[in-house]
């Protein structure tokens, strides 16, 4: 199923083919593919895709025409595909031809500036599609969301939002429609090594929150901050966070 929903189908190639079928390959010919989970690809299907990498043609299931395509393929993983590789469930050939640029989201929990802007599109995507109006967080579900390490990463969060607006009928969501009110802080280490460490580790915790609650308006969290522009952004700069 999943061949014929990216290569498509010719009339009769299998039982209820009653018509030719064009594949998600050949309709982005000239554009771009997207493949999500690409590591929960059976081998067979690998090698197919392999083939496509090295020779850019496909044919249709139950066809015998090569059709030429220029495709850029994009792949997403959660997985560790090289682990998979040395398991052998994923073709190291295959790895090495997506191989070619590869881009590194972070845990968001190293992205505590991206929690809230995130936080309030779920919102707003999930009470436009349940006619819900208006809802908003209050200030606690907003210190909740942001303090709270995230182990699922974005779709944990996009969850816990659902679930919020599945539990409550009010306007506001509260750390408890979340399931964080009673959510420990992170482990801490037993002892800092020195001041500067504890102070360094303050002050990064404090920029992360004012660029969190500002959605990383750097004026606004400067004035949070009680700091100046120029202040902020050198510290930006020292504790290498990114807006």
């Amino acid at each position: 199923m999943l061949e014929n929903e990216l290569f498509g189908h010719e009339k009769g190639a299998f039982t209820g083919a009653n018509a030719r079928a064009i594949g998600k390959f050949e309709q982005a010919d000239k554009g771009t593919v997207f493949l999500d989970e690409i590591g929960e690809l059976p081998l067979s299907l690998q090698v197919k895709i392999l083939r496509f990498l090295q020779e850019a043609t496909i044919e249709r299931l139950g066809g015998t025409r090569t059709i030429t395509l220029d495709i850029r393929i994009i792949a997403a993983t959660n997985s560790n595909l090289e682990d998979a590789v040395r398991k052998g469930f994923f073709r190291k050939d295959l790895f090495y031809r997506l191989n070619v640029i590869q881009l590194a989201i972070p845990d968001l929990r190293d992205r505590v500036e991206d929690i809230l802007p995130l936080a309030h599109h779920f919102l707003g995507e999930e009470t436009t599609r349940l006619g819900r109006g208006q809802v908003t967080f209050s200030p606690g579900a907003v210190t909740a969301l942001t303090a709270y390490p995230w182990p699922g990463n974005v779709r944990e969060l996009q969850n816990r939002i659902r679930r919020a607006l599945g539990g409550t009928t009010d306007r506001v969501i509260y750390p408890v429609d979340l399931g964080l009110e009673d959510t420990p802080p992170e482990e801490e280490e037993d002892k800092l090594t020195t001041l500067k460490e504890a102070r360094e580790t303050a002050e990064k915790t404090a920029i992360r929150r004012a660029l969190a609650l500002t959605g990383n308006n750097i004026s606004r969290a400067a004035k949070l901050l009680e700091i100046s522009r120029p202040t902020l952004h050198d510290l930006l700069k020292k504790h290498g966070i990114n807006t």
